[in-house]
């Protein structure tokens, strides 16, 4: 090398940082074609749930959703300097760009104005989607977009888990806000049967659950996953013995409804195409005598609901250890790290020393709304005193009667 001469590394030519654009979707037929752009976006987001999926939100709102209330807040990635502002109408023609965050709520005025995620109380939780390779940039954009959209309203987020990606919006809030408690989900580590039964607290206790297997199998129970092409027809066989296995007891109405009937049916042959549910039957002496539908995720699987015949309890079938027994069996090495028994606080499933765990309710105010987040937070603790007082009374009944 030449005396004197020091050679210059070239300079590295980063590429542009991408520009965040925001859009609000109110139109129904264009949240319908949004279905491939969702589905990537809902691979791409590590806490997203089943409940966050597009055939599951698109099939509620089509059963539940009002005229007018649609309110899809869009995070779109774009090249620095391309186009695709949206004209503010709904409308996706034109607006292009990466689908990288998204807040798929509703507009309801009762008992507060408000924007609240679709999904609704048959939806154990609640959350957006945000693709984490884009960062903290997607999550600053759906913020702003949320704060432009929500207007005069609160943003209600009820039955967020924790870890959720919507926690990560809270934290970036700049406006009033308040995280409360809501319901209560039981959880046990993702583990096979045997694991599971190994956790229980007693010799007596296992040799019990295990004699409860045997007895499954001394039935003469077979299981079968069904394939996406027939999970419709097979939902609605379920239906008809969850209406069965309640009769002349206290049921959940809305699971008798022809609206959550259409809704479980015309979102159940998508969501077991993608592995966002796989649906099991049971047979006896050739007959489906039990259907359970169970939901799958990232980080979570849980049976969200079956239907048993009668006849089963008749033969003294445990239904709550075959459903159990079921659903861990898509617990696998690298698959999902925890077994949820969902909401709901039953005798039974603890059983099974789950660990609760307490989803939140996410309060997010302009300076404008704060009065709403007040108002919110007075009812949430009215509701909570008036079930504290409930459960008190039970109790004390319960004392009365023994």
């Amino acid at each position: 090398m030449t005396a004197g001469y020091r050679a210059e590394a070239a300079p590295v030519r980063r590429p542009p940082a991408p520009v965040y654009r925001t859009e609000v979707v109110t139109d129904e037929r264009a949240f319908a074609g949004l279905a491939p752009a969702w589905a990537r976006l809902h691979a791409r987001s590590p806490s997203a749930t089943p409940f966050q999926s597009h055939a599951w939100l698109h099939s509620w709102w089509l059963s539940y959703g009002s005229p007018g209330g649609l309110r899809l807040i869009l995070v779109r990635a774009h090249d620095a300097g391309g186009a695709g502002v949206s004209d503010g109408s709904g409308a996706l023609g034109g607006s292009g760009g990466e689908l990288v965050a998204a807040a798929p709520l509703m507009r309801v005025h009762r008992p507060l104005p408000a924007l609240v995620p679709l999904g609704g109380p048959i939806s154990d939780y609640a959350d957006v989607l945000l693709d984490d390779e884009h960062g903290e940039a997607a999550v600053a954009a759906l913020a702003e977009g949320l704060a432009q959209a929500a207007r005069t309203a609160l943003i209600d987020f009820r039955e967020v888990r924790p870890g959720a990606a919507v926690e990560r919006v809270y934290d970036r809030w700049t406006g009033p806000r308040r995280r409360v408690d809501d319901s209560v989900c039981l959880e046990l580590p993702a583990l096979p049967m045997d694991g599971l039964i190994d956790r229980l607290p007693s010799a007596k206790a296992r040799q019990r659950f295990r004699a409860k297997l045997r007895k499954l199998q001394a039935l003469g129970v077979e299981r079968r996953v069904v394939p996406p092409g027939e999970a419709e027809r097979t939902l609605g066989r379920m239906l008809e013995l969850h209406r069965l296995q309640w009769e002349g007891r206290g049921v959940t109405p809305e699971h008798l409804r022809p609206r959550f009937r259409d809704h479980l049916v015309r979102s159940a042959g998508p969501m077991v195409l993608s592995g966002d549910a796989v649906v099991t039957e049971f047979r006896l002496d050739g007959e489906v005598v039990a259907v359970d539908l169970t939901l799958l995720s990232r980080r979570l699987a849980g049976g969200y609901l079956y239907g048993a015949h009668p006849r089963l309890r008749e033969r003294r079938a445990d239904v709550a250890v075959m459903l159990l027994d079921a659903c861990a069996e898509h617990v696998r090495p690298g698959g999902p790290g925890t077994l949820s028994l969902l909401r709901g606080n039953e005798p039974y499933k603890h059983h099974w020393r789950p660990e609760p765990v307490v989803n939140r309710r996410l309060l997010l105010a302009r300076r404008r709304t704060a009065p709403l987040l007040r108002a919110a937070l007075y009812g949430a603790g009215l509701r909570r005193l008036g079930g504290e007082l409930l459960r008190r009374r039970k109790e004390r009944d319960g004392d009365r009667s023994s």
